[in-house]
């Protein structure tokens, strides 16, 4: 998949933004806070329907606007092209359109436009919540089955609908509705743990693979499943507490409580992991799903968005990672940096087509490209 026309009308500082864009590297060069990530993030929005940052939709619109619009031009790999429209106002529902025509279900829209984000915002897979990692497991499978979406969301519908009967104390829970949404639970459970299990197996020896890369086999990484579907029949496992559940007010028990253990060296990396080490974990988990998802589901080469992914690295991990990105089992590539040196070394190695450009204060400005063999440039960062 390739993007090659970027329109962006008040997305967060960015108040307008009409970019052509290059099949290869494009790097966004400017300091924190002037808009980098935001541009990414309306790339990423363009792909699935939601910021990668924010969770209200109506933090995605500039402060003093009421409206906000995103259009993408983009290429399939067999030539057909697919634009996509994007547009929030305070208020109302988000509306998203392909080819000007709007998705009964933004569900359908998943997966359409493959893509892989790695940001400093990665942290929190290793150093948050349980929900963290389930949110990282659902985003890459669900880009590659619809199935499993749905039986996602079927399944939140029942654990909703499970709570609110285990909160209300007059009257009673009706044990009919409990047996009956638990059910559902285990139903739809079952397939979502299923489709974890298999992408864990095919995922792993992948993952570790890039760790070794970039580390240069000087450390051992680890990535297992944990879910309570391990522990029997799903609905058994619903069931057994439910005293306890009536009790707390909320289900102890189901794949809504799905976890990733993260180890390095056979200790946990939340613990035992410096700096550079969580840095090497979270790229290897990206640069790995961006492979699942070149494999899985349609067969084409995602987006990869990298924003500021070399701090906290030493020169020699940050060589490898060149040598990774600038190969060529990369497509289309967005990069953001608050300097040139780490861009040029890429740049060195892919010698193709690029784009580079400037961000200050919301505005972008194109600055140098590289088209096959022709060079022009309009002014030098």
């Amino acid at each position: 998949m390739q993007l090659n026309q970027l329109s962006i009308v008040n997305y967060k500082n960015i108040r307008q933004a009409e970019l052509t864009l290059s099949p290869g590297l494009n790097c966004f060069i400017g300091q924190n806070g002037e808009g980098k990530t935001n541009l990414l993030d309306a790339v990423f929005f363009l792909a699935l329907c939601k910021s990668s940052t924010t969770a209200s939709d109506s933090l995605c619109i500039t402060h003093d606007q009421d409206i906000c619009m995103l259009q993408g031009s983009f290429v399939r790999e067999n030539g057909d092209s697919e634009v996509i429209q994007m547009g929030l106002r305070r208020g109302s529902k988000k509306t998203v359109q392909r080819n000007k025509k709007a998705y009964k279900r933004l569900a359908e829209h998943i997966g359409l436009v493959p893509l892989v984000m790695v940001s400093p915002l990665d942290s929190l897979l290793i150093i948050g919540g349980s929900e963290e990692r389930r949110r990282f497991m659902d985003i890459v499978i669900s880009q590659t089955d619809h199935r499993y979406m749905d039986a996602l969301m079927s399944y939140n519908k029942a654990l909703q609908q499970r709570n609110a009967l285990l909160k209300q104390e007059e009257p009673p829970a009706d044990e009919t509705l409990l047996v009956l949404w638990e059910e559902e639970m285990a139903r739809h459970g079952q397939i979502v743990y299923e489709a974890r299990e298999r992408f864990i197996e095919a995922f792993v020896p992948v993952f570790q693979e890039v760790y070794s890369t970039i580390s240069q086999d000087k450390e051992r990484v680890e990535l297992a499943y944990i879910s309570h579907a391990q522990r029997g029949p799903l609905l058994d496992v619903i069931q057994r507490d439910r005293a306890k559940d009536l009790a707390v007010g909320y289900s102890l028990h189901g794949i809504h409580r799905d976890d990733l253990e993260m180890s390095l060296g056979g200790f946990a990396i939340r613990r035992e992991g410096s700096q550079g080490q969580n840095k090497t974990f979270l790229i290897a988990l990206k640069l790995a799903q961006f492979d699942f998802l070149r494999r899985a589901g349609s067969h084409t080469t995602p987006l990869l968005l990298l924003d500021d992914i070399f701090d906290k690295l030493d020169a020699s991990r940050v060589e490898q990672i060149v040598r990774l990105v600038g190969s060529d089992r990369f497509g289309q590539i967005f990069i953001t940096d608050t300097n040139r040196d780490h861009l040029d070394q890429i740049l060195s190695r892919t010698g193709g087509h690029y784009r580079i450009f400037s961000v200050e204060n919301g505005n972008i400005t194109e600055t140098q490209a590289h088209d096959g063999d022709q060079e022009f440039a309009e002014a030098q960062l």
